[in-house]
């Protein structure tokens, strides 16, 4: 068992930083190699090859601990529930980000102990800038030319809010937004958006869409360590391998979780 998460995280950032370079290598090609997956859902020759690098790197840092990715994801229920500890990832989280180049697609990488994330990187190899958490050690956010400081949420402000969401949200989401009175919105891809909220530039990122559980491990410890929350719409902690299905409820990843947000954002369901 992984008892001291701290030991880990620089190495495994390290991991984030090789899968990212491999990324912006081919993402510099002239046409990304996409193909469909069983689901309909795409997979570029990044994504596999990202996978590689995470999975070798991270089977040579701790042989022990099983590794649940995004891209073989067919672990039955029956083995991996019994599961005290394992690494789950998402190689190239925002594929479709990454197809119609909008630089805001992400490396993830979480270690799960005990259904909840202990160490959370999130790298964003195009923008150069990534961040990092394990439990107890607080949030960080590393960026060009040595950049390296302690982040954490904002406290939600009396007039106008900053939500972050995606830029491909539906009509619900846009009813939602309506309900916020006076407001800024950032439009992000991939798990950027639950780092927007840690390091205090968004108050709310609400997901009224369809997730996995890999998209939202790393950055969901990031936010805590920083002092936000990402919870469901019951007010409930997004857990981990509790199912057969690696799918998430609908959530809201939110800087400052002394405010009711659920009073407001349950008005849609």
């Amino acid at each position: 068992m992984i008892e001291d998460y701290s030991q880990l995280l620089r190495p495994v950032y390290e991991l984030a930083e090789q899968a990212g370079q491999a990324i912006v290598k081919l993402y510099n090609k002239d046409n990304a190699n996409v193909n469909l997956k069983a689901d309909n859902t795409p997979v570029t020759e990044a994504d596999l090859v990202a996978n590689r690098i995470i999975v070798e790197g991270l089977k040579k840092l701790t042989p022990n601990t099983p590794i649940l990715s995004e891209e073989f994801a067919e672990v039955a229920f029956s083995e991996r529930e019994s599961w005290q500890q394992y690494w789950l990832i998402d190689p190239l989280d925002g594929t479709k980000e990454y197809i119609e180049r909008t630089d805001e697609f992400t490396v993830n990488i979480a270690l799960i102990d005990q259904h909840e994330p202990v160490l959370g990187v999130v790298l964003a190899p195009v923008k150069g800038i990534g961040y990092e958490a394990c439990r107890g050690c607080g949030a960080f956010k590393r960026g060009t030319q040595g950049m390296y400081h302690f982040i954490q949420t904002r406290t939600r402000p009396e007039e106008l809010l900053t939500i972050t969401i995606s830029r491909r949200h539906g009509k619900r989401a846009t009813e939602l937004l309506q309900r916020f009175g006076d407001y800024e919105v950032l439009h992000r891809g991939s798990a950027l958006k639950i780092c927007l909220v840690a390091e205090g530039v968004a108050d709310i990122y609400p997901r009224l869409g369809p997730t996995s559980e890999w998209d939202t491990a790393a950055g969901q410890c990031i936010l805590e360590e920083a002092g936000g929350r990402l919870m469901d719409f019951q007010g409930q902690e997004i857990r981990y391998n509790t199912k057969a299905s690696t799918l998430n409820p609908e959530f809201m990843a939110v800087g400052d979780y002394s405010y009711d947000w659920l009073a407001l954002l349950n008005e849609v369901q």
